[in-house]
């Protein structure tokens, strides 16, 4: 017989009930829901409330409540299936959608889709009178034709505005403006519906505004009946507080400098890293990264012809004196490009939105590699808008040291980039609710925990342990006395720090028990490896692109990863109440 597990999350995760209840509430409903009852009240995993410009406008980002649904590794039949028709994997998804759903065909929109792995992963949305509903999407996973997986927050609206605005697009912008104080950017503004938490389908301006001084960037969702702002999603993401060096080294202090030559990977940039179209570079700009200080003009040229970028980092002076800014644009440009092409191989791709200048053709939208400001007066900051416009990151020093250095810090901006793309097909702006904000933070934090180890040696991790020591409360550590975090941490305060530190240590005994399992392997550019650390590294990405990890491994790692999670209080019988639960499954 097979296990259906249904689940409420505010993004779309893997099939491991786990990960749901940290996110959201289990539901168990077995057919056709496609939302739970709208609720006066507001709850993480739904909400997320922000103070917004300079007068601190307190303003709601509102996702309806998701049903995930996995089927097991050989999945169920489609409609079409069932009456022997063929059809693309699109096709199929749509009638297995309306099928589950209950909403009308002209409501299901497909969006994009791609096939990894032997898993075609479609994404939609949901149109109302034609127009876009904004907050209203779904994905569906199929392999051999059967459905294994699917999650969809599409709505039955109470009630529906009519399709004509009643103000102006200025009107709009003005308001946008007004709550925010930061400036319109000239991003096309569309009509959208946008559904409340009350059930009513408002028609709605999108409006995108940018703060250049501070580095603000907010797409927010006007009623095009009254001009108040009713909706705001946050495209950027900060840290809490805050040469070349190996890939592998936290910081400069682990390794010191070396002089690495071609490091790209010829799968993940055929071209190398410093051409993109008809143009190459010879300066710290290329097709996945720029980067520079100040401004884009600010980039680091070649030291020497052909493409070589060796300055000599000073610890003596200042980190803004003598070469030192330029070994610093060195090693972030390595480091961003390095980690481009490890999570390439693992998922991260054209087709599933990836950052690139240059997208040969492969699918997803081009012209937006990452820009990267270091030596910036705000650190460890990242923009990550939809597919098809540049991420931002800014680096900052600390206490005199530089962050261009702290490559743990640099990984953990990047994977917020990962994150906001690889969920909802490329919108980045399915982290906006408290909880989903929450595993944002602790997946960007897990990256650098894993990709910085040397051996399946147990060892404790701290976030920014050179420039910024004190940006967590504790290392992460098997060890619960030198980090107690326990699921039932998250209950008692409102600040998502100890919630994203609960995810990342959960990531960070998974991590262990694969690499006791499995062995450790230095190699993590060859995803075909089935080392401990590259098996994690491939649940990691999954999960975000919400496919089930039993279609790559069978299931075989069940167990494992249930060990991982009860250890820190998110056992089989953990809930929304964030109470501790140490229980494993029954057929664990």
């Amino acid at each position: 017989m097979q296990r259906t597990t249904t689940v409420a999350a505010l993004v779309f995760y893997p099939a491991m009930v786990f990960l749901s209840r940290f996110a959201g509430v289990v539901l168990l409903i077995s057919s056709g829901v496609i939302a739970a009852p709208w609720n006066a009240g507001k709850n993480a995993a739904t909400h997320h409330t922000r103070a917004l410009g300079p007068n601190k406008i307190k303003v709601d980002s509102y996702h309806p409540e998701s049903i995930f649904k996995t089927y097991g590794a050989e999945g169920i039949e489609h409609p079409l299936s069932k009456r022997g028709i063929q059809c693309s994997s699109s096709e199929a998804a749509t009638s297995f959608l309306v099928s589950e759903t209950s909403i009308q065909p002209d409501q299901v929109v497909h969006r994009t889709g791609h096939i990894m792995d032997g898993i075609s992963n479609e994404f939609f949305h949901q149109n109302l009178n034609g127009i876009r509903v904004a907050n209203a999407v779904a994905n569906v996973a199929l392999k051999d034709n059967k459905v294994i997986s699917y999650g969809v927050n599409f709505v039955k609206p109470r009630s529906i505005a009519p399709t004509i605005p009643q103000i102006s697009r200025e009107r709009a912008i003005e308001s946008a403006e007004s709550v925010t104080g930061a400036a319109y950017n000239s991003h096309p503004v569309e009509l959208q519906y946008f559904i409340k938490d009350t059930g009513e389908a408002v028609l709605a301006y999108t409006v995108e505004v940018q703060n250049e001084e501070t580095h603000e960037w907010y797409s927010l969702h006007v009623d095009a009946t009254n001009g108040k702002v009713i909706n705001v999603a946050d495209f950027t993401r900060r840290l809490t507080s805050y040469r070349i060096t190996p890939f592998a080294s936290q910081d400069l202090t682990d390794a010191g400098f070396t002089v690495v030559t071609d490091p790209f990977n010829k799968s993940a940039s055929p071209n190398g890293w410093h051409q993109y179209n008809a143009t190459s570079t010879t300066s710290t700009s290329g097709n996945n990264a720029i980067v520079y200080t100040g401004d884009t003009s600010k980039t680091t040229p070649q030291s020497n012809p052909t493409n070589i970028y060796d300055y000599i980092y000073d610890s003596s002076i200042s980190p803004f004196d003598g070469t030192n800014p330029d070994a610093a644009r060195v090693n972030v440009f390595y480091i961003i490009n390095m980690l481009h092409d490890l999570t390439y191989l693992y998922g991260f791709t054209e087709a599933q939105h990836n950052f690139q200048q240059d997208n040969y053709g492969l699918g997803g939208l081009a012209n937006d590699r990452v820009q990267v400001q270091v030596q910036s007066s705000l650190g460890g900051i990242i923009n990550v808008p939809a597919d098809g416009r540049a991420a931002s990151i800014w680096l900052g020093v600390w206490s005199g040291r530089d962050g261009a250095y702290e490559n743990d810090v640099t990984a953990h901006e990047y994977m917020h980039g990962v994150n906001g793309r690889l969920t909802g097909g490329g919108t980045a702006k399915c982290f906006q609710a408290f909880d989903a904000h929450v595993l944002d933070e602790g997946w960007a934090d897990a990256l650098p925990d894993l990709i910085q180890r040397t051996s399946a040696a147990d060892r404790d991790f701290l976030m920014g342990k050179w420039a910024s020591p004190t940006l967590r409360n504790y290392p992460y550590s098997t060890n619960k006395t030198v980090n107690p975090r326990m699921y039932s941490d998250a209950a008692t305060t409102s600040d998502s720090l100890p919630g994203a530190e609960l995810w990342a240590s959960v990531w960070h005994e998974i991590t262990v028990l694969m690499l006791d399992l499995s062995g450790f392997t230095a190699n993590l550019f060859d995803p075909t490896l089935t080392a401990g650390n590259t098996i994690t590294l491939h649940l990691m990405i999954d999960a975000l692109i919400a496919q089930p990890y039993s279609n790559r491994y069978n299931g075989a790692n069940k167990c494992t990863l249930w060990k991982a999670f009860a250890k820190r209080g998110l056992g089989y019988g953990a809930n929304a109440a964030k109470a501790n639960s140490d229980t494993l499954p029954p057929d664990c």
